[in-house]
């Protein structure tokens, strides 16, 4: 049964229209839910009171920390500086394995301790030094109207916008939600769509869309993450068919990051990932062609560190989310051979290093 929807929680949401049988259908992603008055959407936070769709969860979070930029993982926008990261609760995927469950597939408001505007939000991120905020920890698509909200007030501040997310959103919300957003690491589960409907109670092609969207028809900063799961996602054949799909229909200069899984959620009876698998991957993908390809969850340096595609010499070399040596330009050209690397660089600020600040956002 779903939780009574308060009058509280009852902020205006978009992405809706009314069906024949009088029902109303949620538009913000492929789920497509149908809903009768007082239920909720599979995403737990979209819900029908009397004749319109709300989002329960506008300016409520699960909490605010400040983070390094490479941890969402962002390799190519502004290293080294800081990001004020948030979420809210629930997902509109359902993902055996997630790694954040305790959040986006909370089914209770009792996570959501800290509420603040949007203009608090970017008012907190200034004063801490932040060059950006992220919407993170669950998919924002979800509370894609707050997230546009905070990011025009965060925008008016001259701090940006970063969305991590899995991509499942149809192409109406997308072009609004994208339009607010600087950067995103896009969560490409995998690359069958047996994966997506088994493991995700989703599909792969919203996903593909999704990143050819962000390639192709706007100006946002995106690299790509790729969990790998022994024995589900993280054959030799499939990695080759991915990476040749972002060659293909993306771009060589598309940062790729493999993440190791841990046991996690429904998926205790998994072991985690060997690192010998994550280099594998890394070493396939730049068999691929890709130029920047990374490895995350363990520790290994080489696949840490961003190299220059043209001289194949280290201009980033990180440890963890720590900063070691930096070798490229104020505009991101490598001090070595001059190559432009891909990304969004200026000014090195230094490494804020491996630290994860909570933050209370005062009122």
């Amino acid at each position: 049964m779903d939780e009574p929807i308060s009058s509280a929680e009852q902020f205006s949401a978009k992405y809706w229209h009314h069906l024949s049988d009088g029902r109303i259908q949620c538009d913000l992603c492929p789920r497509d839910c149908k809903l009768h008055d007082g239920q909720r959407g599979a995403c737990f936070v979209r819900g029908r009171v009397g004749d319109g769709m709300v989002l329960t969860t506008y300016g409520r979070s699960s909490g605010f920390c400040v983070d390094p930029i490479e941890k969402k993982p962002l390799n190519h926008f502004y290293p080294g500086s800081k990001v004020l990261s948030f979420g809210t609760a629930g997902c509109n995927l359902a993902c055996k394995f997630c790694q954040n469950w305790d959040i986006s597939k909370s089914r209770s408001f009792d996570k959501l301790a800290a509420q603040a505007t949007p203009e608090e939000i970017a008012n907190t991120a200034l004063s801490l030094g932040c060059r950006s905020i992220a919407f993170t920890y669950n998919d924002p698509v979800i509370f894609a109207e707050y997230a546009m909200d905070v990011a025009d007030a965060c925008h008016a501040k001259g701090i940006m916008t970063v969305a991590v997310t899995a991509g499942y959103i149809h192409a109406e919300p997308r072009r609004d939600f994208f339009a607010k957003m600087d950067a995103a690491n896009v969560d490409l589960k995998a690359f069958t769509e047996d994966f997506y409907v088994k493991q995700t109670g989703s599909h792969l092609q919203p996903v593909l869309d999704t990143l050819k969207y962000l390639k192709h028809e706007t100006n946002v900063w995106f690299e790509i993450t790729t969990l790998l799961i022994p024995g589900l996602n993280d054959s030799t054949h499939e990695i080759e068919a991915m990476c040749d799909w972002i060659v293909k229909e993306l771009d060589v200069n598309v940062p790729l990051h493999f993440s190791a899984f841990h046991p996690d959620y429904k998926m205790n009876d998994i072991p985690g990932t060997p690192k010998e698998t994550l280099t594998r991957a890394r070493r396939t993908a730049l068999d691929a062609g890709l130029k920047y390809v990374y490895t995350g969850n363990v520790y290994h340096k080489e696949g840490d560190t961003t190299y220059c595609p043209s001289c194949a010499r280290a201009v980033i070399i990180r440890n963890w989310y720590e900063i070691e040596d930096y070798q490229l330009t104020d505009n991101g050209c490598c001090m070595y051979c001059g190559t432009l690397i891909s990304g969004r660089f200026d000014r090195f600020g230094g490494s804020f290093g491996r630290h994860h600040i909570p933050v209370n956002i005062r009122h």
